[in-house]
């Protein structure tokens, strides 16, 4: 699968121009999120573990009360892919309701 092979830097930096509020920490995509409250966040999860099992891609993620916190690489490439980008335009689209501050 192509979408699934390890990008080179230069990929990495022209891709993440195309989202907002994401960076790469520790070599995975990174971004936080932050809502009015544990509900809305929760809400949040459901919508992204949704999107998750319908690309069968999962993210390494944690949520404490309001805050969600999503890191994304694939691990069989064992680095970033295009579907790590994929997965975060449709958690974008998701989060652009609810989100409070990006």
């Amino acid at each position: 699968m192509r979408d699934r092979v390890k990008l080179g830097d230069y990929d990495l930096q022209s891709r993440l121009l195309e989202l907002r509020g994401w960076s790469i920490v520790e070599g995975k995509l990174h971004r936080q999120f932050r809502f009015k409250d544990f509900v809305e966040a929760f809400g949040f999860m459901t919508g992204v573990a949704l999107i998750a099992e319908s690309m069968n891609h999962h993210p390494e993620w944690s949520n404490v009360y309001n805050s969600v916190t999503i890191d994304l690489t694939t691990h069989d490439a064992g680095g970033i892919t295009a579907v790590d980008f994929e997965f975060a335009k449709r958690v974008d689209l998701r989060s652009a309701s609810t989100s409070v501050n990006d």
